[in-house]
């Protein structure tokens, strides 16, 4: 597997003060965004996402499983036709 792995911390004025945005990429390319105060949580938390990116892909691909599934259980029920749902 490649290493998708990146960080970056961009601190943001506001008018409370300021406060910093942590965006970070996993070794799957996942993104996630969150904001902090403080550099040293910011970095506990990149630290964290990073060694939780197996167990995160995982969780993606059971969700993607499963929406799959019930694409396929509309579909052979007739729910959905083309681009519609049938829900209308």
């Amino acid at each position: 597997m490649l290493n998708k792995r990146k960080y970056k911390i961009t601190p943001k004025k506001r008018e409370y003060g300021t406060i910093l945005k942590v965006e970070m990429w996993n070794d799957y390319g996942m993104k996630r965004t969150i904001y902090s105060e403080d550099v040293l949580e910011a970095s506990s938390y990149v630290y964290n996402y990073w060694n939780s990116s197996e167990k995160e892909f995982n969780k993606m691909n059971l969700l993607h499983s499963a929406i799959k599934e019930c694409v396929e259980i509309d579909k052979n029920n007739n729910i959905i036709n083309g681009n519609y749902d049938g829900l209308d």
